[in-house]
């Protein structure tokens, strides 16, 4: 991590940070990440004058990510509610910026983190979303398309991708005082507008998803499903009558998931795990996948 940063990727989380944050991982990803085994190659450096020419990101309609996108989530024992829209969306605070230690890292919505892109990581804004970034101290704008979650840090509102905070002039403090706007297709900055190319279109990408993402409580996690079949007809007996079991491939191998759902809001939710606890389920977590 950087001086400037108080965020961890998704895909660091499991082993840079403690094993709370791992949880953190798999809410956001809908599975379970694994560290790389060995470093990602650090990208060619490139001198300020080329750095600054990298365009803005373009603001488009692109369908909200299936990942990344929980209805809620946990990190340092703090929740954070994901945004069903980011319009109106206005918001000043510290801006930080990640850079060369988490290049080619996996982002929260999936992607490779790039640092000469012009992307953001924000807690609670929709994945992707559009902003227009102004540092307070020296007036410079930039565009930024968010992909990831963060920071962390109490104060801090939005972490920058190297680029981006070069544009902005900030690398040198680390963070400075922002506004965030976000944006919609129709409300191109003059000066983004200029200098990006047209928005490439992405293939595969996934269905827009209308609305707020269904709770799920998962129970357990299981190889076999005799094992899954066996809690979820306990669970039933127990007055949990949405409870089910789903069924993955997950690399390579099958994975027997007992849920509980869908539940209507965050306090069903706390409540169903209030009630797990108390028959000594305590690893109860959400699952929005």
């Amino acid at each position: 991590m950087n001086r400037g940063s108080g965020y961890w990727p998704a895909s660091a989380l499991s082993w840079h940070a403690p094993a709370a944050l791992a949880l953190l991982t798999m809410v956001l990803s809908g599975c379970v990440s694994t560290p790389r085994s060995t470093p990602q190659p650090l990208p060619p450096a490139l001198p300020p004058e080329q750095v600054s020419q990298i365009p803005d990101a373009v603001p488009r309609v692109e369908p909200r990510s299936a990942r990344g996108n929980p209805p809620f989530y946990e990190v340092f024992g703090k929740r954070y509610f994901v945004m069903d829209s980011a319009d109106g969306y206005v918001e000043r605070g510290i801006a930080s910026w990640y850079g060369p230690g988490f290049h080619a890292e996996t982002t929260s919505n999936g992607e490779r983190y790039d640092m000469y892109a012009m992307t953001a990581a924000h807690k609670t804004l929709p994945l992707p979303s559009y902003v227009e970034v102004t540092n307070l101290r020296n007036g410079q704008r930039i565009v930024v398309r968010v992909n990831d979650r963060g920071p962390f840090k109490d104060g801090r509102i939005i972490d920058l991708s190297y680029t981006a905070a070069a544009k902005i002039d900030m690398l040198r403090e680390g963070t400075t005082m922002v506004e965030v706007r976000a944006l919609k297709p129709e409300e191109v900055p003059l000066h983004a507008a200029e200098l990006a190319p047209p928005a490439p279109v992405l293939a595969n990408t996934a269905p827009p998803l209308v609305g707020p993402l269904p709770v799920y409580v998962q129970a357990g996690a299981f190889s076999t499903e005799d094992n899954a079949n066996r809690l979820k007809a306990q669970l039933q007996e127990r007055g949990f009558d949405q409870t089910f079991v789903r069924e993955d491939m997950i690399g390579g191998q099958r994975l027997y998931r007992v849920r509980i759902g869908p539940l209507p809001n965050a306090d069903a939710f706390d409540a169903a795990v209030r009630q797990l606890n108390s028959l000594g389920i305590r690893d109860a977590r959400l699952a929005s996948d």
